[in-house]
């Protein structure tokens, strides 16, 4: 039996201008897409980038993958959703699952990719590269990512920091992602460091609402939702 071919395709941080050419191309032209959303009552934040690409008559599909630690319920999350793509797979046609930034990049691509692969072993699947957020962010405040022989560290921020005050000894350029509620601990340990002043803090990057902050210390009387789609990027020095 022929089945069609998955395409994972990151969309960027948020401006529809940086999707890819290839990326564009195959959404324009693909009849099944699937959108990863975190709650059931929010529409998905890739549909919306995407939605000038899509042609008429399209079939949307959004996949729940909600926001908890509960492993269980995700792997029951991920298999749901990739049964769902498989049977369009399996009747011979092609389905895009669209993600914000990099398919392969803290993306709830990667799960789903591995699911699929356990319903249809012999899978065909086209993994399309996106912009990264931290990418974007980085452009909005010219702030070089990589520089001569200096380590690039990029890390989601964990629940006791311990990995990021890791991260933020071995110097170079580190990369904090997945920041949300923990915003003011992050602030706090940066301070402590005395790296706050060689940070900077960009949300929702190229998309509306978009916030720069080059002095960090403006972010601490503000709640913790404001790290919310946030990246901060921290040069931490030669070590």
């Amino acid at each position: 039996m022929i089945s069609g071919t998955l395409y994972g395709i990151g969309i960027g941080p948020g401006d529809p201008e940086l999707i890819t050419l290839k990326g564009a191309r195959l959404i324009s032209a693909c009849r099944n897409l699937f959108v990863p959303k975190a709650r059931t009552a929010a529409e998905s934040v890739a549909l919306d980038i995407a939605r000038p690409l899509f042609v008429p008559g399209v079939r949307i599909e959004e996949l729940l993958f909600p926001m908890t630690a509960d492993r269980e319920e995700l792997a029951r999350r991920w298999d749901d959703a990739a049964t769902r793509v498989a049977v369009v797979l399996a009747a011979g046609e092609d389905a895009c699952f669209l993600t914000l930034g990099d398919p392969l990049l803290y993306s709830t691509y990667i799960y789903l990719l591995r699911a699929a692969r356990r319903i249809i072993p012999d899978l065909n699947v086209v993994t399309v590269p996106g912009i990264t957020a931290f990418g974007a962010a980085a452009a909005l405040t010219n702030f070089p990512i990589g520089e001569g022989r200096e380590p690039v560290t990029i890390i989601p921020a964990a629940d006791d920091l311990t990995s990021v005050r890791q991260a933020l000894t071995r110097g170079g350029t580190v990369v904090l992602m997945k920041i949300g509620k923990r915003l003011p601990e992050i602030l706090d340990l940066l301070d402590g460091e005395g790296l706050l002043e060689s940070s900077v803090f960009v949300s929702h990057a190229t998309m509306a609402g978009q916030r720069i902050e080059t002095d960090l210390r403006r972010l601490k009387t503000e709640g913790p939702e404001v790290g919310y789609l946030s990246i901060i990027l921290v040069h931490a020095g030669n070590k």
